[in-house]
């Protein structure tokens, strides 16, 4: 399973990559408004920053604003000229639909996000997209189990020749990641907050602290 990171953050993107195992960003119109952007003119600087700070061959998922289909479209295309790694987000609304019925036909790929169910998901492969964001934890705050999402569009997916990638998003805890690589999901979007959670372990900082504790009485004492 690949690791993206959930933000639109620079800081936290370059400290993400700097660990190696960053393959991609997914950033929203929520999280842009967090760092100060406000229009697509600078939504787009943003973005040009953070592709110069990954990887090769990693993607961003760039989120359109528009509400109707047409505007969505029309976005879709700018959005996408921008750099070949952006990945056009697109919502699973009826709108939405209509504009990844169009934009997957000129072979721009589509992040489709606000998934929340196995028929959302399964429109959206019919379409082609690339990859399909079930929220599991949007869904875990309604009383739900978004993993159970995941897992069904997973064992749905293999039934199929489906190319469209499980990414799963709306990661509230490390538990979530371990549950997403464990059903099969391809990708788990995550906040910083979470990647630097899921290098901790209570016990790997008390264990490093008696290696150093024992080097420290045998070691010739610094001048």
């Amino acid at each position: 399973m690949r690791l993206f990171l959930d933000t639109a953050n620079i800081g936290e993107i370059e400290q993400g990559v700097r660990l190696g195992v960053i393959s991609g960003v997914t950033t929203n119109p929520s999280l842009a408004a967090k760092e100060g952007i406000g229009d697509l003119g600078s939504y787009k600087n943003a973005i040009l920053q953070i592709v110069e700070i990954l990887p090769e061959n990693s993607s961003i998922s760039v989120e359109v604003t528009a509400q109707d289909s047409q505007e969505m479209i029309n976005q879709s295309r700018e959005i996408a000229t921008w750099h070949p790694s952006v990945i056009v987000k697109l919502p699973s609304t009826i709108d939405g639909f209509h504009a990844m019925a169009v934009i997957t036909q000129e072979g721009i790929p589509i992040n489709q996000t606000l998934c929340f169910s196995v028929n959302q998901a399964l429109l959206g492969a019919q379409l082609g997209v690339t990859y399909v964001s079930p929220f599991l934890g949007r869904l875990d705050d309604e009383g739900h189990q978004g993993m159970d999402l995941v897992a069904d569009l997973v064992s749905t997916f293999r039934n199929y020749p489906i190319e469209t990638q499980i990414l799963a998003a709306s990661i509230r805890h490390p538990l979530h990641c371990v549950q997403a690589a464990k059903v099969g999901a391809h990708i788990a979007s995550v906040p910083f907050k979470v990647l630097m959670q899921m290098t901790h372990h209570p016990l790997t900082d008390a264990g490093n602290a008696i290696f150093n504790r024992d080097w420290d009485k045998v070691s010739p004492v610094k001048a």
